[in-house]
């Protein structure tokens, strides 16, 4: 067997993993173009892009090596966004429990993880400062939900905090992408209150869910090369 013969292929030369690049380019194309008409009020470019996210953020992670949870978790959800492209309480509940299915898959990747000593300190750290904001955050906002929301909305929002603060197991790309998750859902969650918003506010929620997702998905797949490495 030669030298050239004998060497492994880097990774995104050969194999699947020749399409990662494209992939990625490929959904931050769409996220741009999504983001983009939801600035300039395009409605039918939104419901054009947004479909389009997770899907090819799904690919990349799997042509890259990522876990089936991972995978998994994406496509959920996508779910969500879909579900969330009709404006009324059962596509909200049923784009919420998609979501919510997402989170599990993400917390039971997470829990797969190794943490040191000094980690385990910080993520109960963590977990009490989540715990907190959550409280207060439901407090503040429990008597503005419609009341046949709020049992959902409480449950789900417990979910998504565990998965917030379970990402950090992973380093810091997921930790940002758990904490970025929470706020995207935090800005939907008083848009259904009728708390006062941001001017645009469907591009800051879909401007932190993207990069959420996101980071989510480069610290599984980072976190996975350092365990083979």
């Amino acid at each position: 067997m030669s030298a050239t013969a004998s060497r492994p292929a880097r990774p995104g030369t050969a194999g699947p993993g020749r399409f990662a690049r494209p992939l990625l380019v490929a959904f931050l194309v769409a996220a741009a173009v999504d983001l983009a008409g939801l600035l300039a009020g395009l409605d039918a470019v939104h419901l054009v892009a947004k479909p389009l996210l997770m899907p090819l953020l799904a690919a990349y992670a799997a042509v890259r090596g990522g876990p089936r949870l991972l995978i998994a978790a994406l496509l959920f959800g996508w779910g969500g966004d879909v579900f969330l492209l009709a404006d009324n309480d059962l596509a909200f509940l049923l784009g919420m429990g998609s979501f919510a299915v997402g989170h599990v898959c993400y917390l039971t990747l997470f829990g797969r993880g190794r943490a040191g000593m000094a980690r385990t300190r910080a993520s109960l750290a963590a977990g009490i400062v989540y715990a907190v904001v959550l409280t207060v955050f439901l407090v503040l906002i429990w008597s503005d939900l419609p009341a046949e929301l709020r049992v959902p909305v409480a449950g789900y929002s417990l979910l998504l905090t565990a998965m917030a603060w379970r990402a950090g197991v992973l380093g810091r790309y997921a930790a940002a992408g758990g904490a970025l998750f929470l706020l995207s859902d935090a800005l939907i969650a008083t848009g259904i209150a009728e708390w006062p918003r941001l001017p645009a506010p469907d591009f800051w929620v879909m401007l932190t869910y993207i990069a959420a997702q996101l980071l989510l998905a480069l610290g599984v797949l980072r976190a996975g090369r350092a365990g083979r490495s």
